[in-house]
């Protein structure tokens, strides 16, 4: 395990302790040896602009090559050492991109391999295996691993394709209770519904627990994989088993997180962690925002549109499907499934997502929701260039404070957080 030598950026006067971070999935790196080049470029700088005097917890995503990599006991001891040399932590990781996630084509590749499949179950494994060694000898600091939530819902070819991702989700939740009691530390799986997927919204989140992850059937698999009793099955998936609230893709499903924080915690589901984050909003598209858009549909990730309409809630895979589908007398409001800077308030006359951030992070300062939050904006690559004239640790920096300002909420980071964003905009 690693120990950080001093005080952790922890909001513990105005969120319940959360531990506050950012992914680096920012960072372009697939094998060990690129990741670890990140790691000792840019998190030394993001710390010494915003926590110098504190330990900085890393949000740390690992692709299935690098997590193989670090089996190799110098390429584990060089991890520790960039962690311990920097005061460094890490509390949470991102094993939703399981390969490559820069610099090419990913769209709907970066599900695959979805649960159904034993390489996903191995490579959940093997990243709960490293953050159980990457912990802090704190107990008090449990770890989180966020993950695809099912998979591809277009490549869902029935019932029985959910019922063997649940199935490999059970045997990943009995793995973390098999951690537990060797290692003393407690991981939960953080399910992250995304538009698009199996678990897609909240609604659809619920249900699927009920049905697949919570119920009769999974309790006693449960009790029969770990050789518990059932309420001590029933307990273990509750506590090892949860959702990942990222607040563009609620926002993105014009959901409230508010109200999604409820309808979880009244089903008994857990938030081991939430991604601050933020989308596109366009409350009326024209032709003119049309055209303004179009430097947004790049050719790496997939941005996926829910417009509201008259009919309803309309859903399109990407942008170019909403575009061929725009009706201009129908005035839609369209939600993008692309992550924008959290600190501006609006992109290029667009409105953002923005004031979902906020309602939630004031929910977590007043009454906490969850001890880790991790800023997640990975897109600064696929921007358009007028956004990209600022070095990603700066605008790594922005991020990070602009949420810690939201969080803290003292008289002197109100006026902080309203000059930042003059300047911004």
């Amino acid at each position: 395990m690693v120990a950080g030598q001093g005080r952790r950026v922890k909001l513990s006067a105005d969120s319940g302790g959360a531990h506050l971070t950012y992914c680096t999935n920012i960072h372009p790196g697939e094998t060990w040896e690129q990741t670890a080049h990140a790691l000792r470029v840019h998190l030394p700088k993001v710390k010494a602009e915003f926590c110098p005097d504190q330990d900085f917890g890393v949000g740390l995503r690992l692709s299935a090559v690098a997590a193989r990599d670090l089996l190799a006991p110098e390429a584990f001891a060089e991890l520790q050492d960039i962690l311990r040399s920097n005061g460094l932590y890490v509390f949470t990781i991102n094993g939703f991109p399981y390969g490559t996630f820069h610099g090419t084509r990913v769209k709907e590749e970066v599900y695959q391999p979805d649960w159904r499949t034993p390489e996903r179950l191995a490579y959940s494994n093997q990243l709960a295996d490293l953050l159980a060694r990457l912990l802090p000898e704190d107990d008090s600091i449990e770890g989180s691993i966020s993950t695809v939530p099912g998979g591809f819902k277009p490549a869902v070819e029935g019932p029985e394709t959910i019922k063997a991702m649940a199935e490999n989700v059970l045997r990943h939740a009995a793995y973390l209770v098999h951690l537990r009691r060797v290692t003393g530390r407690s991981i939960a799986l953080a399910l992250e519904p995304e538009p698009c997927c199996v678990l897609e919204t909240t609604e659809e989140a619920v249900n699927g627990f009920k049905r697949y992850l919570f119920n009769g059937g999974a309790i006693t698999q449960m009790s029969k994989y770990t050789g518990s009793s059932r309420a001590e099955a029933e307990a273990d998936l509750h506590r090892h088993l949860g959702i990942c609230l990222d607040l563009c893709h609620a926002a993105v499903e014009f959901e409230d997180p508010g109200e999604a924080v409820d309808t979880l915690a009244a089903a008994g589901i857990a938030i081991p962690k939430v991604q601050i984050s933020a989308g596109l909003r366009l409350p009326q598209v024209s032709k003119a925002d049309i055209a303004r858009i179009q430097p947004y549909d790049d050719t790496v990730y997939l941005h996926q549109v829910v417009a509201r309409t008259e009919r309803g809630l309309e859903r399109y895979l990407d942008l170019d499907e909403a575009f061929a589908a725009y009706k201009e007398a129908e005035k839609p409001e369209w939600r993008v499934h692309f992550h924008v800077p959290i600190f501006l308030g609006d992109l290029d006359g667009f409105a953002t997502t923005r004031p979902a951030v906020e309602k939630f992070l004031a929910r977590q300062r007043q009454d906490p929701v969850t001890q880790h939050l991790e800023v997640e904006t990975y897109t600064w690559d696929v921007l358009p260039e007028e956004h990209r004239k600022d070095d990603v640790v700066t605008n790594i920096v922005k991020e990070m404070r602009w949420a810690h300002d939201q969080l803290a909420h003292d008289q002197i980071a109100g006026e902080r957080l309203e000059s930042g964003d003059a300047a911004a905009q």
